[in-house]
Order: C-alpha cells, then structure tokens, then sequence
C-alpha cells in the first residue's frame, strides 16, 4: 500500500488512527498495540501478500534468538549451552544477511560471476521483497543491542510493533528499539495528543505534496533523458541531471514527511531522517543529513567496529571506503551503485585529509562545489547501466553538443565562434518547455535556501490561517493523488 494513495489517505489510515484510540479510550491497551500489529502486516502485504510468511519468519527468528541471548548474557554464571552469546550473535547477523543476500544479491553475483569465469549460470530472477533492507538492518541492531543488553523490556506483541510499525516499515526511517518502544508503552501516548495530531498532518500532507505534484513532475523529465533519448546535448543532460537530483530529493523527503506525519497521528516520534542535505557545505554534511538513521546505522555497526578513526590515518581512510562500498551495495545490487559508494568514500576521505591540513572553503563555493558532486554522483545512482551514465556525462561536458536555449542567444552570441548553437524547443524531447527552468530554479532554491518540513511544522500555530494554508496543499496533493507512483526508495 502507498502512502500517496486513496485508499491510504482517506480509508486505511482514519479506519486504524480511530480504531486505535477508541481501544485505547476503553483501556484495552494491549489490544491497540495488537490492532496496530495487525494494521502493520494488512498493510505489508496489501497487493502482494507472497511476502509476508518472510517478514513474520523473520520477526520469529530475530525476537526468539534475542531473548535468548540477553538470558544468555544476564546469566554471566551459567556454563555450558550449545552457543556463547558471541556465537549467537553471529548466527542472527549472518542468517539476516544471508536471507537480504539471497534475494537482492543472488543474481548480480551470479551475472557477475558469469562475466568473470566466462560461464552461463542461469539466473534466479528473484523478486525483491519490499522493505527487506530496511527491516533487516533494524533486527540487527535490535540483536547486536541485546548483545550489549540496551534493550529493556522484551514483550512479544511489543517487538512485533517495533519491527512491523506501518509508518516506517517500507522505507525508513531505521528505528532502534529504544528510541519506538518507550513511547508505545507510555500511556499518556495511549490517548489523543490534537498538537501531535495537528503536526502529523500538517507533516503528511507538506509531504503528499512534495512526492506528487513536485517529485512526480521531475520524474517525467529524468525519465525521458535517462530511458528514452540516446543522445543529451549540453542543456538536455542538464537538465536532466538536475530533474532527477530534485526528483529524489523531493521524493524521499516527501516519503519522510509523511512517514513521521502517520506516526504522529499516535503521538509516537519517529527519529529525523533527512534535513535538508542540499544545504550541506560538504560530502561529511551532506551524509548527516541524507538518510540519517542508515548514515547512523553504518557509523554505529560497519565504521566504528572497523577501528573508526582511532588506528591512525591510514586505517581511517580504509574505513571510510568500506564503509560507503557497503552503503552503495545496500542501495542497489549493480555496479553503478558500486562504484557510486566507492566515489562517495574517496570524497569522505579527500575531506578528511583537507580537514586534517586545516583547509577551508568559503561558505559558496564550498555548497557549489559539494552540490555539483552530489549532483554528478546521482547519475550512476539513477542509471541502470554505465552506457546510461556516459551519456548524460558526455551531454553534461558538451561533447555531445553545445546547445543552449535560444533566449540566451542575445547575450551570448558571440559564443556560436565557438560551436554554440541556440535553439527554442530545446526541451520538446525530454516532454518540458521553458517552464522547466523556471521549475528548476524556483524548487532548486527550495530545496537549498527555504525551511524544511519539520522546521515549518514546529512554527504551527491552531490558527484559521493555518489550517487553510494545510487545506490547500491537501487539496493539490489530492489531486496529483490519481498518478500514482511508487517511492523511489521502494526499490532498496
């Protein structure tokens, strides 16, 4: 089910906000959690319940082996037993990582292998279950928090809504066990809290509108360049670029927005997970505020584990470039991902190394020169193949034709001595007119100058005012509603 549907919006999420205070209100406490468990996996496996049988498996496996290894932990006095909480601990990681290998990464091994041994292994073809990276990566570090007991409580119902939770169960943000649980298990979260509810909706609705009438419309334009045309001149391929660099970012923090928005509907803070990352004025800001909680998740359980960067320099920088390969490979079983990671890692360590020499960029030109390097990086992100990514870079770099539009031709003639040429329907191929400049431009300076969602929602006053600014935006993302479209980090 999506967020930016009908039937979430105006039947799924009123039918399970109302159920769950009515229960609330008549002290069933435990059976609101349950409803809300119960909502969660009707919502998992809407459209496509072939999957899940494995999420539940996998919430059985990881509860039961993480109970059994706080008990086995607590007990510092018992001998014996088939396993040491180590080995335990190893087990559960590996068994998680075997089940997210299997599905995503078994056939780009095998194509991979293929290619290098020069063999035909036929592939499996496998699909990939919604949401399994991100409800992996949350059950390890549930069991690697068992290993250091930082986990309290240990109620069944409880870990199934921890895992399961429907606002950021399908794509993030990835929540640690303490950060979710002592707000489900407050009661004076078990009751209506109209501020949260006024914020959620607000949060939810800034969101719907962000993913259909803006990231949708980008998506059109990216599309055409990345999918459809084999050839991009100078201003095609950049436009292009920028339109996906937009896209995603008005998609995933849209998704954002009405993840925490849902959530706030049952008073329950989910934890931030993107803040404005084009405002970043370099790559180590940039990843503190994109994906927080899996820039966080791999500092706390890859990096830090790694030797961080307490084992000199050199080790550091290893660590850096482990660290983004993994985060490339997490995003997408193919080698554009790959080395997406790796030009991310060696731009975290170039970074360092100037950091640790005492350089510094002006507040401008250090925000362009990182923008434009997150800019050319999401073209191996969005592309499905290195020919892809060639032939918007060729486009970006002039070297498929210096074409501009015909309304800069007045000042910059003179440029046509050195093969410039202008032209006025420049952007007919990629579905845009001139309006897309415009677009361009006015959420690109959105996106780096103007307050984000959570800031503008934390200003919200009960006011007529207010409440009719959120009428209108729920009424355009209702609207958009009917082109429906998954979010793109659906695909991880």
């Amino acid at each position: 089910m999506l967020f930016n549907s009908y039937i979430y919006i105006l039947l799924f999420l009123p039918v399970v906000v109302t159920v769950y205070y009515l229960l609330n209100k008549n002290r069933l406490i435990l059976a609101g959690r349950a409803w809300l468990v119960l909502a969660s996996l009707f919502f998992y496996s809407f459209g496509n319940p072939a999957y899940l049988p494995l999420l539940v498996s996998s919430i059985l496996f990881n509860y039961g082996l993480g109970t059994a290894l706080k008990k086995r932990k607590q007990s510092i006095r018992q001998r014996g037993g088939l396993l040491s909480p180590k080995a335990m601990l190893l087990l559960g990681i590996t068994a998680n990582l075997a089940l997210l290998g299997y599905y995503k990464y078994a056939d780009f091994f095998i194509a991979t292998f293929s290619t290098l041994t020069g063999g035909e292994f036929n592939l499996l073809h496998l699909l990939l279950p919604l949401a399994i990276s991100f409800f992996t990566f949350q059950q390890i570090a549930y069991l690697l928090d068992c290993y250091s007991l930082a986990t309290e409580e240990d109620d069944f119902l409880n870990y199934c809504l921890f895992v399961s939770f429907f606002p950021q169960l399908i794509s993030g943000p990835i929540v640690r066990h303490r950060e979710t649980m002592p707000q489900f298990i407050r009661l004076r979260n078990a009751l209506p809290n109209w501020r949260n509810i006024a914020q959620g909706i607000t949060l939810f609705f800034l969101g719907l509108f962000k993913k259909v009438i803006i990231a949708d419309t980008f998506a059109i334009w990216a599309a055409a360049g990345f999918d459809q045309l084999p050839v991009l001149n100078f201003t095609q391929a950049w436009t292009v670029s920028l339109s996906y660099t937009l896209q995603l970012y008005y998609d995933f923090s849209g998704y954002t927005d009405m993840a925490i928005g849902s959530a706030l509907l049952f008073n329950i803070r989910l934890p931030i997970n993107f803040y404005s990352p084009y405002k970043a004025l370099d790559i180590r800001d940039f990843w503190r505020r994109w994906h927080i909680t899996l820039s966080r998740w791999l500092k706390d359980y890859v990096y830090i584990p790694l030797g961080g960067s307490r084992k000199g320099s050199a080790r550091t920088c290893v660590n850096l470039l482990i660290t983004f390969l993994l985060c490339g490979l997490w995003h997408g079983a193919g080698w554009t991902f790959v080395v997406w990671g790796a030009i991310h890692g060696a731009a975290a360590v170039i970074h360092r190394l100037w950091q640790g020499m005492g350089l510094r960029l002006p507040a401008l030109p250090a925000w362009l020169l990182t923008f434009l390097f997150i800019n050319s990086t999401w073209v191996l992100f969005r592309a499905t193949t290195f020919a892809d990514a060639c032939k918007v870079f060729k486009g970006m770099l002039g070297l498929s034709g210096l074409v501009l539009p015909e309304a800069l031709q007045l000042p910059l003639g003179i440029l046509t001595g050195f093969g410039v040429s202008f032209q006025d329907d420049i952007l007919e191929a990629l579905n845009g007119d001139k309006m897309n400049f415009i677009v361009l431009v006015i959420f690109g300076l959105g996106a780096a100058l103007a307050s984000n969602s959570l800031q503008i929602a934390e200003k919200m006053q009960p006011t007529c005012r207010w409440a009719f600014y959120v009428v209108v935006i729920a009424t355009f993302g209702l609207l958009g509603v009917s082109r429906i479209s998954e979010f793109l980090y659906f695909q991880f």
